[in-house]
């Protein structure tokens, strides 16, 4: 299973980072092509649910894309945030982490993939990391902006 480990600096404490970061429905602002919503409440906890469909905008406001539904399983404010993606596509396990640093935080985002469509996913994902890397890369950088707009 591939993983994926991406970070960026956020000139922001801990906990306004985290907050920032499980404001599930704003995600959207930052994360690239992305609409989040929690399911059943709020998803301030370990058993909380969210969906995340990625993918293209289109006429009243849906997408074409990729549903990825996930459950998390660790919750440790201002620190981490874990979850196991769930969906028909998108499976795995994902990791929000937060490190203070001096002058701020340091968000880590990690992704270990179970590739879908067996042999052919994973002869495919060679193909598809560079932009999956790039969207993620872009991401980071619109959450350092929004996450210390929120601290202002």
């Amino acid at each position: 299973m591939p993983e994926l480990v991406e970070t960026v600096d956020v000139a922001a404490p801990p906990e306004v980072v985290f907050a920032a970061l499980v404001d599930w429905p704003t995600q959207g602002e930052w994360m690239l092509l992305t609409d989040v919503r929690t399911v059943d409440g709020d998803a301030q906890g370990v058993g909380g649910r969210i969906e995340a469909r990625t993918g293209v905008p289109l006429p009243g406001g849906r997408r074409l894309g990729v549903l990825d539904r996930m459950t998390i399983t660790g919750w440790d404010p201002p620190s981490v945030v874990d979850v196991r993606h769930t969906g028909r596509v998108v499976r795995g396990t994902g990791s929000f982490q937060v490190r203070q640093r001096d002058g701020g935080s340091t968000f880590i985002w990690v992704e270990t993939l179970d590739l879908p469509l067996g042999a052919l996913g994973r002869l495919g994902w060679p193909l598809v990391k560079p932009a999956f890397v790039a969207g993620v890369r872009l991401s980071l950088r619109r959450f350092a902006r929004y996450a210390e707009s929120r601290a202002r």
